[in-house]
């Protein structure tokens, strides 16, 4: 909007990521005690502790700036009429329909983007998404499904990129958030370790994703510093899954499990249902649109839940929100003081192996409380129109419009 981006827009961003009471950022900025304009391009940050990742923080979500004009323009309703400091402005969005992006003039590297506007297109159904793009109507396909990854292969009209990615799909347990957590899943580790065993990730991986995704059982990636090779990824044990549900007193477990109403998670509900009926679990698919699922989180409405997150550039990032005891997205209510202590600790700690080590007790802890269970590393997948030139694919998933340009018919 013209507003100038310089220290002092940084110090009302952050100190608004702190004190909004809806804030998701103010986990990570939690030890930025104050901020302080040094000159109009300069600021420092008074910690009260260290912190590792906030670097990593800032190069994310929590570095992201508003327009200060815009803060105090709109309040509240500043999230309906964004004002940042990209390449596009904010122009309309029609709620279930589309988001519309234009040209900001003004950016200052104007001359890297190409693209006059932007239309974002929810579309749940893949295979609606992958019509659309062979049709022409769309020109890049974000999430393409990896059931169509062949046939946009094939397609000589078409282009498929792909780049591993951080990001996994979970299973959050309701472990004390209302009624709902008052089940056996809900207050038995063992029936939800019985669940992990019953369940075959790499069988999950081919059905649904053409084996394209990578299985996994902790919040890091396999090929990272901070993933712990002490809990490799186990293969599919029905009769220890059987033998833990007597264990704990059970022989039959029913529960519901909230997914999204996509097609994607539709099938990986399947399969997961399927396989954990011969373990002796009856679930129950509770498919709701993601708006929907999220109100319902938030109240604890839930048994359990089959969610997304992107990942992060920093271990704390994809642990903390889950499983600290007032993790944003600790919706299952999960709370092990041990866990929090750990977590502390690995943040301050400015040693790499020191972390290292602390963030493999964190792992030894969260896959005895199983208040989760991790699945799989997705692998993103983009269809493109062989109109689109310059596309990079980035691990964090994000489409980057620098660069990106679309070629006349």
């Amino acid at each position: 909007d013209g507003t100038h981006f310089d220290a002092e827009a940084v110090k009302i961003n952050i100190e608004r990521d702190k004190t909004l009471a809806s804030s998701l950022r103010k986990p990570e900025l939690r030890p930025v005690s104050s901020v302080e304009v040094l000159d109009p391009l300069s600021v420092k940050l008074h910690l009260s502790a260290p912190d590792a990742p906030l670097l990593a923080f800032l190069a994310d979500r929590s570095g992201m700036m508003l327009s200060p004009e815009s803060i105090k323009r709109l309040g509240d309703d500043v999230a309906n009429h964004p004002v940042c400091a990209g390449p596009f402005s904010f122009t309309e969005r029609i709620p279930q329909d589309r988001i519309v992006l234009d040209r900001f003039p003004g950016y200052w590297n104007a001359k890297a983007i190409a693209v006059d506007r932007i239309v974002f297109r929810p579309m749940p159904d893949s295979s609606v998404r992958l019509v659309n793009l062979q049709s022409g109507e769309l020109q890049i396909v974000d999430q393409l499904a990896a059931t169509d990854a062949a046939v946009v292969k094939a397609d000589p009209h078409l282009r498929l990129a792909q780049h591993a990615s951080a990001a996994y799909r979970t299973l959050q347990f309701n472990l004390a958030h209302g009624p709902r957590s008052e089940t056996p899943l809900g207050k038995d580790p063992r029936v939800r370790k019985a669940l992990e065993k019953a369940i075959d990730r790499k069988a999950l991986n081919e059905a649904v994703f053409e084996g394209l995704f990578i299985p996994n059982n902790q919040s890091e990636v396999p090929n990272s510093t901070f993933w712990n090779p002490g809990h490799p990824v186990p293969e599919r044990d029905l009769d220890g899954a059987r033998a833990l549900l007597r264990e704990a007193g059970v022989d039959h477990v029913t529960f519901g499990l909230q997914l999204a109403n996509t097609t994607i998670d539709a099938q990986i509900g399947e399969v997961i249902q399927a396989m954990a009926k011969e373990a002796g679990f009856d679930i129950k698919l509770e498919e709701l649109e993601t708006n929907t699922g999220n109100v319902a989180d938030l109240a604890g409405d839930f048994d359990a839940a089959l969610l997304t997150w992107s990942g992060r550039a920093d271990p704390d990032a994809n642990l903390s929100i889950w499983m600290a005891c007032n993790g944003p997205f600790n919706f299952g209510k999960y709370c092990n003081p041990k866990m929090d202590e750990l977590l502390k600790e690995a943040r301050e700690a400015g040693d790499t192996q020191k972390r290292v080590a602390l963030y493999r007790e964190v792992t030894d802890l969260y896959l005895t409380d199983m208040p989760q269970i991790i699945l799989f590393n997705t692998t993103r997948l983009w269809g493109l129109s062989e109109r689109v030139e310059g596309f990079t694919p980035n691990r964090d998933g994000l489409i980057r419009p620098q660069g990106l340009r679309l070629r006349s018919n």
